[in-house]
């Protein structure tokens, strides 16, 4: 759709704001393009093509969005980055705005801040021994938990339902988030400002100082992050982070790498959470076929062939994506002993390996088709996400 140019960079910003949060969108996108500004919408982590803007006005949209967020209008040669709020319904609408000069004028991606709500730990997708091992682990006085996965796993939403199980009231619990993305009145949140040197070592330190029982750290970026948040559960608080990894055992190799002594790492650490999040099953265009041949996990059958199981094909309900709203997947590494050990003489990525399946782990993937096979989500979905 392609708005009338009697319409003023106002109301299109306003209108293309009302249409991503009724989309339930992560972030708006304002792409220039030669003929025109393209809109597009992340949804469900994947991008959807939305309406354009005429090229007479699209100076005029970005401009207001810069004035908004109080970036510098005239420097269109550097990136720059801001925060801004807009009420095209009732309710306020907050957003961090970011610019990218491309060959074509600038990009600019603006992300949602606050459009999520908590999610109850018993709704993550944690199979339920698993979750109510962590539930343990949760309510001890200290101890190292993390999330690992790549951008838009879920991470941070996981961290959020495991304070979400503390007695608030009784514990000081103190987050360094960046930024903050679901406010808890209930608990004290800081957010990093590189530019005023607060970034996660400093901050963290200063937790230190804020006699906290939990603390839960964004993300641990360098060693010396690493280095602090691990001491301190050794210290007696309950820590949460995550990490960029790809499953629970990148995650052990990276704290190591990381320099962190590997001591430290076996005797602080207790579960980690490697995630992902697959889109679930439009209930609206999905249909049964039947499984002509078996699939595997990489070694084992998962789901026989002659399963029923769904695809999907798009409707105006899922935005002709096929789906609708997102569950999470997880390989949950609760540490013992035995991996503590491997940890301390820093074994091989295929010992811990070996370690986790004797255990009966379970893969992503593995995790994956099982929702599959259950009809939540399908095949295709887990096989991109999980590859």
């Amino acid at each position: 759709m392609v708005m009338g140019l009697e319409q003023s960079a106002v109301l299109v910003l306003d209108e293309i704001v009302r249409r991503a949060v009724r989309a339930k969108a992560s972030d708006i996108h304002l792409e220039p393009k030669r003929d025109r500004l393209q809109v597009r919408f992340r949804v469900d982590g994947e991008m959807v093509e939305e309406q354009s803007v005429p090229i007479e006005i699209a100076l005029e949209v970005i401009s207001r969005v810069k004035v908004l967020a109080r970036m510098d209008i005239a420097e269109r040669r550097a990136p720059q980055d801001g925060q801004l709020t807009l009420s095209p319904f009732k309710e306020t609408v907050h957003f961090r705005a970011s610019t990218f000069p491309s060959s074509l004028g600038e990009k600019i991606v603006l992300r949602i801040l606050g459009g999520q709500s908590l999610i109850p730990f018993d709704k993550l997708g944690l199979e339920g021994p698993v979750a109510a091992v962590v539930k343990t682990l949760i309510d001890r006085p200290q101890g190292f938990i993390v999330a690992s996965g790549p951008t838009g796993a879920g991470k941070t939403s996981t961290l959020y339902a495991c304070i979400g199980l503390l007695d608030t009231r009784h514990t000081n619990v103190i987050t360094l988030e960046d930024p903050i993305e679901i406010e808890m009145p209930s608990i004290t949140q800081g957010q990093t400002n590189v530019k005023a040197g607060f970034t996660f070592a400093t901050g963290l330190r200063a937790i230190l100082r804020q006699d906290p029982d939990v603390i839960m750290v964004g993300e641990i970026r360098d060693s010396e992050t690493a280095g602090i948040a691990l001491q301190a559960s050794l210290t007696g608080h309950q820590v949460f982070s995550t990490l960029h990894t790809n499953d629970a055992v990148d995650s052990v190799v990276r704290l190591v790498d990381l320099g962190v002594e590997p001591w430290v790492v076996a005797n602080a650490l207790t579960a980690i959470l490697s995630q992902r999040l697959v889109r679930m099953a439009c209930p609206s265009c999905r249909e049964s076929y039947e499984l002509e041949e078996p699939l595997y996990d990489g070694e084992e059958v998962v789901i026989e062939e002659g399963a029923t199981l769904i695809r999907t094909h798009g409707c105006q309900d899922c935005l002709r994506t096929g789906f609708r709203g997102r569950v999470g997947i997880f390989e949950a590494v609760i540490v013992d002993d035995d991996l503590r050990e491997l940890v301390k003489k820093k074994a091989s990525p295929w010992e811990y390996r070996t370690l986790l399946r004797r255990r009966g782990v379970h893969s992503l993937r593995r995790m994956g088709l099982l929702r599959a096979r259950d009809g939540v989500t399908t095949v295709d979905e887990v096989l991109r996400v999980t590859t």
